[in-house]
């Protein structure tokens, strides 16, 4: 089924009404005949998901009945922030798909001393609004129950001190040590924490970055022999936690 987030305002009386581009969307694109049935994810305190079916298309609102609620979570017992060094070209976006659809919770981009792609303020907040906007979309397909937020870009001793309070701290690096010891340190976390992920630019972590992530407590695992271009790193480390998380 289609998933739709809704907020409180669109419910009442045990119907829900679907305006604006998901009204568009419901209609036109997906052409949901009444009676077709869909998911509608509430974000609130506490994320609910109702099962619900079209009754029929007003004057630019689709009024649909809620059915049921769906009680199977379709998160991570953690929560996982991922700090993407800033990549060339259309990367993060395509990053940003694959970490919502792998469970992620939110996404900061950080500027690195090897990135190349450097971003002014004006640039940045215009860049926020698609990068929140492949967020949404990626969580209505992987069918969420909330919309991961991307974070303003920060630089790297920025998102360091963000990252401090995570209970667990990951850095995928070349130098680490084997996959035994990436081993011990995925199976350790347990539900309920939080964990911070560190990947590089294209060009990799500086030995600066390194040395001030090691002293800010970052634990450095290894993503195996070969050597990843980011955008594979972060899907790598996501996919791992995801199966560890999960099992």
């Amino acid at each position: 089924m289609y998933q739709f987030f809704i907020e409180s305002a669109q419910i009442s009386d045990g119907h829900v009404t679907i305006t604006g581009s998901d009204y568009n969307h419901m209609k036109n694109v997906l052409r949901l005949e009444p009676g077709e049935k869909f998911y509608a994810a509430l974000e609130a305190d506490r994320p609910r998901k109702y099962i619900c079916t079209v009754e029929n298309y007003l004057d630019q609102a689709a009024d649909c009945r809620m059915i049921s609620e769906e009680t199977e979570s379709h998160e991570l017992p953690c929560t996982i922030t991922l700090y993407q060094g800033l990549p060339k070209a259309d990367k993060l976006e395509w990053i940003i798909q694959k970490a919502v659809e792998l469970g992620v919770s939110r996404i900061v981009p950080v500027t690195m001393e090897r990135s190349v792609v450097k971003l002014d303020a004006r640039k940045a907040e215009a860049k926020l609004a698609r990068w929140q906007s492949i967020a949404q979309a990626a969580a209505k397909q992987s069918k969420r129950d909330v919309i991961p937020e991307v974070g303003s870009v920060l630089k790297f001793q920025e998102a360091l001190a963000q990252a401090g309070e995570a209970q667990v701290k990951l850095l995928p690096y070349e130098n680490a040590r084997g996959m035994e010891a990436a081993r011990e340190l995925l199976h350790a976390i347990e539900p309920g924490e939080s964990i911070a992920v560190f990947i590089g630019p294209e060009g990799g972590f500086s030995s600066k970055e390194v040395d001030a992530a090691l002293a800010a407590g970052v634990k450095p695992i290894t993503l195996g022999r070969r050597i990843l271009r980011t955008e594979t790193a972060a899907v790598a480390v996501l996919a791992m936690l995801s199966y560890e998380l999960e099992m």
